[in-house]
């Protein structure tokens, strides 16, 4: 008698299981029925090799040389002081204001290589927050003249990692794995970004 009501409950979960299955295959095979067009850009190599970012590279070399020989020249004046002082007397006044110049020279060498790192690390931050802010308006721009519907981030990993925590990063941030017939539109959105011609 239990058997019955479990058969019955069998037979329709199979009735509507296949009616489901029909009718997702009649949807399928509809003419209607829309295909994503999905796209793919590789935001490296944008980055890598628009114009914008080899022209801030060449300023920030410069730039960081020139901090670097203003440091160089500091720090040699702090040697030379340094020396000098084995030329006065121990405890002596001269001494004594010769020691604290020592100090004061070192005080503003630390000081100012902590600026430059500061000033240096800010400034690419804001140049590489305004390239990507760009790379995604060109990307949004060339995806809608194509009409594309969906455009993934694909870049090839970079291998082999220098140690465990790097390859993790790079596994977990490594996206597609796979992109066949998706339209590569990295080219595309280089000339873009190139074309905005932000400093």
């Amino acid at each position: 008698m239990k058997l019955r009501p479990i058969v019955l409950v069998g037979l329709t979960t199979l009735l509507f299981v296949l009616f489901a299955a029909l009718e997702l295959g009649k949807a399928a095979s509809s003419p209607e029925t829309k295909c994503l067009k999905i796209g793919v850009v590789s935001v490296r190599k944008i980055f890598q090799d628009c114009k914008r970012n080899v022209k801030y590279r060449q300023e920030m070399i410069a730039e960081r040389d020139k901090m670097e020989a203003e440091l160089e020249k500091l720090s040699k004046e702090i040697d030379l002081d340094k020396a000098g002082l084995k030329t006065l007397k121990a405890g002596s006044q001269d001494y004594l204001s010769a020691v604290k110049e020592v100090l004061e020279k070192q005080g503003r060498l630390q000081a100012q290589q902590e600026y430059f790192k500061r000033q240096m690390d800010m400034r690419e931050q804001a140049v590489i927050e305004q390239l990507f802010k760009d790379v995604v308006q060109a990307t949004a721009q060339i995806a809608k003249d194509k009409g594309l519907d969906l455009v993934f981030e694909k870049s090839e990993p970079d291998l082999p990692a220098s140690n465990s925590n790097e390859l993790t990063l790079t596994i977990s941030t490594y996206k597609v794995l796979y992109s066949a017939g998706c339209e590569d539109i990295t080219d595309a959105v280089l000339a873009k970004v190139d074309a905005m011609g932000k400093p």
